[in-house]
């Protein structure tokens, strides 16, 4: 694990203490009757690919540890109401909304604002390390949640995955290298995210998606993360039999995200 997941990881195990002491886990499972009505993530990428059309699960995040605040010097600041409403509007599959606080600058309240301006199921893009934040992501209106390999151990994350699946969520299973890939594949999930930055040294490349994805069978889905940056990069992972794409830092980087996922996949995604 890198120095600065451990220090994510040790942050998260406080946060979710101090959650607990606010709305208990026997409450907060009561909330789930009165949780939104479930979006099918995993459909939705599926009914690109039988279009024809790649899936883009278009990410809403304010800052990283690695990029820092993206919009800082663009007019009309951080709106995830609109990004959400634009990324809809330019064809996105699915939205990813980071609710994590203190490295990522997100909120709980940046996913439900951007899951009620939309229709598309959203991804609670987070640090999962306590079921209790995957019974939280329901009762939000979260449609699917983050399982990052290496964060706990995979024993753990076999248990929590059939929690997910109790409560409906989809979960998508993101692994850095080969040996977190074989983790992934031991879950049940057809979401295998592979990202393409390494964390010990915040370097992206995006070959650790070509390197990695021969080792998944034919019936999962490869989620390609990180770097997605260029149509190059993008039309190299699709003749490599890529068609589903987790973008973030380079859609928050310009005025419009919308128009900018447009740009990125030009008649490929409307």
């Amino acid at each position: 694990m890198s120095d600065i997941l451990q220090k994510i990881i040790a942050t998260k195990y406080r946060e979710v203490e101090e959650a607990r002491t606010r709305v208990s886990f026997g409450e907060l499972e009561k909330r789930v009757q009165s949780a939104p009505a479930l979006r099918d993530f995993t459909a939705a990428i599926r009914a690109k690919h039988s279009a024809g059309k790649p899936a883009v699960v278009a990410e809403i995040k304010k800052a990283s540890p690695s990029a820092g605040v993206f919009r800082a010097h663009l007019a009309g600041g951080f709106d995830p109401i609109g990004f959400a409403q634009s990324y809809e509007a330019h064809g996105a599959a699915c939205l990813s909304v980071l609710t994590d606080v203190e490295y990522f600058q997100g909120s709980t309240a940046d996913l439900v604002a951007a899951r009620a301006a939309c229709t598309l199921p959203v991804l609670r893009k987070d640090f999962v390390i306590d079921p209790y934040q995957i019974v939280e992501a329901r009762v939000l209106g979260a449609d699917a949640v983050l399982f990052i390999m290496g964060a706990v151990d995979i024993s753990q994350f076999r248990e929590w995955e059939q929690l997910a699946r109790s409560l409906g969520l989809a979960v998508l299973a993101e692994s850095h290298n080969e040996a977190e890939l074989e983790q992934a594949l031991s879950l049940k999930t057809p979401l295998i995210g592979i990202n393409n930055r390494d964390l010990t040294r915040f370097v992206t490349d995006v070959s650790t998606t070509m390197r990695l994805k021969v080792r998944v069978p034919s019936d999962r889905i490869v989620v390609t993360e990180s770097g997605i940056e260029s149509g190059d990069a993008i039309a190299e992972l699709e003749q490599a039999g890529v068609h589903t794409f987790l973008v973030g830092g380079a859609l928050m980087r310009v005025a419009d995200p919308g128009e900018g996922l447009a740009k990125l996949f030009p008649t490929r995604v409307s």
